[in-house]
């Protein structure tokens, strides 16, 4: 068993200081020939998770650091155990996972994170400031005030810790798992995603197969969760990325659960990045809340009682997470294990990103093949097997 502090490491963890931004803007005329031909390879429909795609399309971090990039608004998800009844818990929840992807989903371009080699490793946290956690019906005025300088001096003492791993724990196919817990709050999400490629003529398409569980151990109850897919469009021009499909976010104790949907684009006008949810009490078949509006815009909430709420997702301050320096970190750990590859995109020099990345899936090639011919299966280093999902060693229902 491994001891607790081995397991979410937060020991001489610094603030991120990377900005994650990716600049360009459109595809070069040279690398619109590399996707033409690789386009002409692929049929409709087929899936793309073997497909090894340019190196130009990547965006500088791993997808287990994008899971991270969903807790970029931690204040919001540790309100959710603050709310005084089940519904206003579950209206909370909704309103946190609304706005979980605008800063997973950073600039316009569509990029693809590194595909996670298998045993790949992601730690980070967040000291959020206790003030900024509030109950429910209070919590419209922090969602507004952009005062995230303030927070940088403070001691632990007035934050609570949020812990993030993630890892890699399959190859074929691709699944991703991740936990994160708040031990004052009582609080932890558990959850495995296996994402699914598929070509779509001039869109590519990725669905998240899986699902997370919230558990709020102090009130007793799970939410489970599940997430859209999404797609990048325009692949040959400037590619951007919209979300789309419907997500259930359910709670059997309480009977309440909720619908969102991505709306994808129509062909013809419409507007981009739209999203509407509903929230419901079950035993009762009453809609206790309704929310309308853009994933990376502006969210508008309508409460049973009559009560607005808008939340301006591009005004939410972002609290930077922290992470332990390249140098501290484990071979395994995304930053590191990546960083050659990082490095080179940062430069503009594609032909040694691609080397460095040809490199690291040769690596896991062997390795693979070497555990095949002895027929030993891969062992995950924090999350085990169960049934047909995954769940973190040392979760905090366990202790």
């Amino acid at each position: 068993q491994h001891s607790a502090s081995e397991l979410i490491l937060v020991e001489d963890e610094m603030t991120d200081t990377e900005d994650n931004e990716e600049e360009d803007l459109g595809v070069m005329d040279d690398q619109r020939s590399v996707i033409l031909h690789l386009i002409s390879q692929l049929k409709l429909g087929m899936d793309l998770t073997r497909v090894v795609l340019p190196t130009f399309i990547l965006e500088k971090r791993s997808l287990l650091e994008m899971y991270a990039n969903f807790m970029a608004h931690p204040d919001l998800f540790l309100s959710i155990a603050a709310g005084a009844t089940p519904e206003e818990r579950i209206i909370c929840f909704v309103e946190y996972y609304l706005t979980a992807f605008h800063e997973g989903r950073k600039g316009a371009v569509a990029k693809k994170p590194y595909n996670p080699i298998i045993g790949e490793t992601f730690h980070c946290s967040w000291d959020v400031p206790k003030d900024k956690v509030k109950a429910f019906r209070t919590n419209g005025a922090s969602t507004v005030a952009k005062d995230s300088a303030k927070e940088l001096g403070q001691d632990q003492s007035t934050c609570y810790k949020l812990r993030f791993v993630a890892e890699q724990v399959s190859h074929h196919p691709p699944v991703s798992c991740f936990y994160c817990e708040c031990k004052e709050k009582k609080m932890c999400v558990n959850a495995h995603v296996w994402t699914k490629s598929k070509f779509m003529g001039m869109s590519i398409g990725v669905s998240m197969v899986g699902e997370g569980v919230l558990h709020l151990l102090e009130h007793e109850e799970e939410y489970v969760f599940t997430l859209p897919s999404a797609y990048a469009r325009s692949i040959l021009t400037i590619p951007w990325v919209e979300l789309g499909g419907k997500v259930n976010i359910n709670c059997a104790r309480t009977g309440y659960s909720a619908t969102v949907t991505f709306h994808t684009k129509p062909f013809y006008g419409g507007k981009v990045h739209r999203v509407t949810a509903e929230v419901k009490h079950n035993p009762t078949n009453t809609i206790v809340c309704k929310a309308q509006g853009e994933w990376n815009g502006t969210l508008e909430f309508t409460y049973s009682n009559g009560d607005t709420k808008v939340i301006d997702t591009t005004k939410l301050p972002v609290m930077r997470k922290k992470i332990r320096p390249i140098a501290n970190q484990g071979p395994l750990e995304s930053r590191r294990l990546w960083q050659h590859v990082t490095n080179s995109l940062k430069e503009g020099n594609i032909d040694a990103a691609t080397e460095h990345k040809h490199r690291l899936e040769e690596r896991q090639r062997a390795e693979e093949r070497q555990r095949a011919a002895l027929t030993t299966p891969w062992k995950p280093k924090y999350f085990a097997k169960e049934g047909d999902g995954w769940l973190y060693v040392n979760p905090l229902w366990k202790t």
